[in-house]
């Protein structure tokens, strides 16, 4: 994986010490930690309904002391900023184009040296739906790593991480599972969040 800003020496320190006095200046509440076994984990990022929420993930992510690598869309990723979102640990995703997306992620993982963890909305979209992709599930069941579920509570000002979820490969009762941990919380536009 591409060097990012979690990996910067000083900067990194100096992130996580503004995000940090940030959070608790803004009333925000930063809950849990990575699992012994999350060193390589697949991180849902739900809910998504809002351009926020990536500046608050990747505060919440240097809170948290993670090494996040995060998909967005690849007109997030144009010049002259394709260089900077980058080094924020993004990684462009062409949704128009039928490309072998999960196995691409799940071998990052596998190949990388040090702590990796990949964030994912299920939503796909920050936009209203009431579907989950499970591009999430079978990256993390294709690289053998747990999922572990982030959150962010805008009407309670809590992130953080959640319980681990092992996928058994039973797709259906799984995603039923997941989505009933994500039900009681609400994204900044509440409205567009359905885990349903």
């Amino acid at each position: 994986m591409h060097h990012t800003i979690f990996d910067t020496p000083i900067v990194n320190t100096l992130l996580r010490a503004f995000s940090v006095s940030f959070l608790k200046l803004t009333g925000w509440k930063v809950e849990g930690s990575l699992p012994p076994d999350g060193r390589k984990c697949v991180l849902i990022a739900a809910p998504h309904t809002s351009n926020w929420d990536l500046p608050y993930t990747l505060m919440v992510a240097f809170a948290l002391r993670l090494n996040v690598y995060w998909m967005g869309k690849e007109q997030l990723f144009k010049p002259p900023v394709r260089g900077l979102m980058m080094w924020l640990g993004g990684i462009p995703v062409e949704r128009e184009k039928s490309n072998n997306l999960v196995a691409a992620s799940a071998q990052a993982i596998k190949a990388a040296d040090g702590p990796l963890q990949l964030i994912v909305p299920p939503e796909g979209t920050r936009g209203k739906t009431r579907y989950w992709k499970t591009g999430f599930y079978y990256i993390a069941l294709a690289a053998q790593v747990p999922i572990v579920m982030a959150y962010m509570d805008y009407e309670k000002k809590i992130s953080g991480l959640g319980p681990v979820f092992l996928p058994t490969g039973n797709v259906e009762a799984d995603m039923a599972a997941i989505k009933s941990f994500y039900a009681p919380f609400k994204g900044k536009n509440a409205d567009q969040f359905h885990a349903g």
